[in-house]
């Protein structure tokens, strides 16, 4: 699969119930994080597309899932973001039971890519999210955006310290868990794109492929 592939990407509907997603066929990747953690910007650059995913001036506001469909039966998948917007508790409760049940019901469900902010990584809510695909046996993949925010020296720490979080819990320990470091405003070879594809790649193309340690250069 080439970046020509998700440069075909179209926005197909916006889903307030998991009723309302495409017929459960082919196969999804989703995306999830915090709300400040660049996801549609993520979205934008995988697609070659500034304005495929639309993002806002206050993060948290977009509480549907989003999908984009970039070839017969193969979607990418923007869910609500989680932790910032100040909502009603019905209403941030409502997003947790959807969220959960989307990853524990969707059979297209190939993976799921966790955005978190290299600055801040692992906060709580993220944890959870974690904690849920573990128990649905997805595979994840962590993208610490807005690398080039942090000095190399930095990334080395960030990146010790996320991999021995996700070691030292006998949850995440037992489930194969891929980290790389992406920024959107870093040149080609630099930014990190080219490993997330591969990744992407990997889920869309079928049968299990399993990739055993994805670091993006620091």
């Amino acid at each position: 699969m080439t970046q020509e592939t998700y440069q075909k990407a179209v926005f197909i509907k916006s889903a307030a119930e998991l009723s309302q997603l495409p017929q459960d066929t082919g196969l999804e990747v989703a995306f999830a994080g915090r709300s400040n953690a660049g996801k549609s910007t993520l979205l934008n650059l995988i697609t070659r597309q500034k304005g495929l995913a639309k993002t806002s001036k206050t993060p948290g506001r977009t509480r549907l899932i989003n999908i984009f469909e970039f070839a017969p039966n193969k979607r990418l998948i923007d869910l609500p973001g989680y932790g910032f917007a100040e909502v009603p508790k019905s209403v941030r409760e409502n997003w947790q039971r959807t969220l959960g049940l989307y990853l524990q019901q969707r059979m297209c469900l190939r993976g799921l890519v966790i955005l978190m902010d290299c600055r801040h990584p692992l906060k709580e809510l993220d944890c959870q999210l974690i904690t849920w695909a573990c128990e649905s046996k997805l595979d994840i993949h962590l993208a610490l955006t807005k690398s080039d925010k942090l000095t190399h020296s930095e990334k080395i720490k960030i990146l010790k310290l996320v991999k021995a979080e996700l070691a030292a819990d006998p949850v995440y320990n037992s489930h194969s868990i891929d980290v790389q470091f992406i920024s959107a405003t870093e040149p080609p070879g630099k930014s990190g794109l080219d490993l997330l594809e591969k990744k992407l790649n990997s889920w869309f193309s079928g049968p299990k492929e399993i990739i055993s340690e994805i670091i993006s250069p620091v």
